[in-house]
């Protein structure tokens, strides 16, 4: 009777995933709302709590979590990650200080203690790469000047996690200062380490895992990447960070491979991640906190869009570039709601969960809007100021041609058509 029940609340939770998914498709906006809201009720104070089927809602959640790591570190290579560490770094310490720092502030003027300020920090900091790779394709802007800035601030945004979320684990629970230090070497440790592996043995790994069979390349991807998790998270070093390194050894055909392998398990895993996320969160505690949710957003809606400026700037993007660069960085999503699971779990602060919910929701429902008309509306509100005329010598007409004006930062970038 037991098992008949589980497989009626599993069931019935996927199917309404997958018809979730298809509206959004329809309408071209991100799912992950609606899958928080599936989630809001099916859990307590929901419409229909579950019972029997919540623990293996819990599991598959983690395993969600590890597999959009592993998709995301499959993107890159480890000698990507240095180049970007070398070159881009100066992007990433504004993009913390721009965004952490108002979650931190928030935490505090709320009264919630030194430890929910880091945690929120880390919910107000990180973008959604996820939801940021859609939106980039669904606009075409893949091959966009201002995309390489945009994916390095997120590539720098995931290897900070490697040092983030041993030091919030360390605090939320309660360790020491010697024994945070601990933890923390072992994670800079850990993460070096694969890293080293990655670039002077990125082959033999890669080797060892092809397969001309799809089925013996899926086991053996997915089975390395929970064993290095499971791994990592036993030396308190988080089991996501762990399976975004394992992504990062993998390369050329392997990763080609277990990227279109993986793609539909992570699909569904990741749409049980945010299910139950919204399975913890009751309803009506969302009311409460629906205003410093808002004020939030709107402050760090803003300071990302600096930030993509700032970056977008540096690396001589013409401004329409810019701007979209800024625009398309606001969306948060699934690593903000990763942390905050985290303070929720520790109970640090009741609210944190109701709280980054809201949080997500309003900015994962903006982001994709801000993606597209940040660039048309600062450039109503700023114009650009006209290039000077040409000089022209006292016997003949001055003479402007089509392509005076033009900015030479701006020509040939695709998203100038039409």
């Amino acid at each position: 009777m037991h098992s008949a029940v589980f497989l009626i609340e599993f069931g019935a939770i996927i199917l309404a995933l997958g018809l979730l998914g298809r509206f959004a498709a329809r309408f071209h906006f991100s799912p992950i709302p609606l899958y928080l809201l599936a989630g809001l009720a099916f859990g307590t104070g929901g419409l229909l709590p579950l019972g029997a089927s919540e623990d293996f809602v819990a599991i598959g959640a983690e395993i969600g979590v590890i597999l959009l790591l592993l998709m995301l570190g499959l993107e890159y290579t480890a000698s990507d990650l240095v180049s970007n560490l070398k070159t881009q770094y100066p992007a990433g310490l504004v993009d913390f200080g721009l965004n952490a720092v108002p979650g931190a502030v928030a935490a505090l003027l709320m009264g919630w203690g030194p430890v929910a300020a880091v945690v929120l920090a880390g919910v107000t900091w990180i973008s959604s790469s996820g939801v940021i790779a859609k939106v980039m394709g669904d606009l075409g802007r893949l091959g966009n000047r201002e995309t390489p800035v945009i994916l390095s601030i997120l590539v720098l945004e995931d290897l900070a996690m490697a040092v983030y979320l041993p030091i919030i684990t360390a605090l939320l629970a309660g360790v020491s200062l010697a024994a945070g230090s601990v933890t923390l070497a072992v994670a800079l440790g850990v993460a070096g380490l694969v890293l080293f592996v990655a670039l002077r043995y990125g082959r033999v790994i890669s080797r060892f895992a092809s397969s001309d069979d799809p089925e013996k390349l899926l086991l053996v991807v997915l089975g390395l990447t929970l064993l290095v998790a499971g791994i990592a998270q036993q030396l308190q070093v988080s089991a996501a960070v762990g399976a975004f390194l394992v992504g990062i050894a993998l390369s050329g055909e392997v990763a080609e491979g277990a990227h279109t392998l993986l793609s539909p398990l992570r699909d569904l895993f990741a749409a049980v991640f945010f299910v139950f996320f919204g399975l913890h969160t009751d309803p009506a505690s969302i009311p409460p906190v629906i205003l410093p949710a808002l004020a939030l957003a709107v402050v760090t809606a803003f300071t990302k869009i600096a930030t993509g400026y700032w970056a977008a700037q540096r690396a001589g993007i013409g401004v329409k570039g810019r701007w979209r660069a800024g625009g398309t960085l606001v969306a948060r999503g699934e690593f903000s709601i990763v942390i905050a699971g985290l303070g929720v779990t520790a109970g640090i602060e009741p609210a944190m969960g109701p709280l980054a919910t809201a949080y997500v929701l309003l900015l994962v429902v903006v982001g994709p809007l801000t993606a597209r008309f940040t660039e048309p509306l600062a450039t109503r509100l700023f114009p650009p100021k006209p290039a000077p005329a040409p000089v022209a010598p006292a016997d003949r007409p001055a003479v402007v041609t089509a392509a005076d004006d033009v900015d030479p930062v701006e020509e040939g970038d695709p998203a100038r058509r039409g």
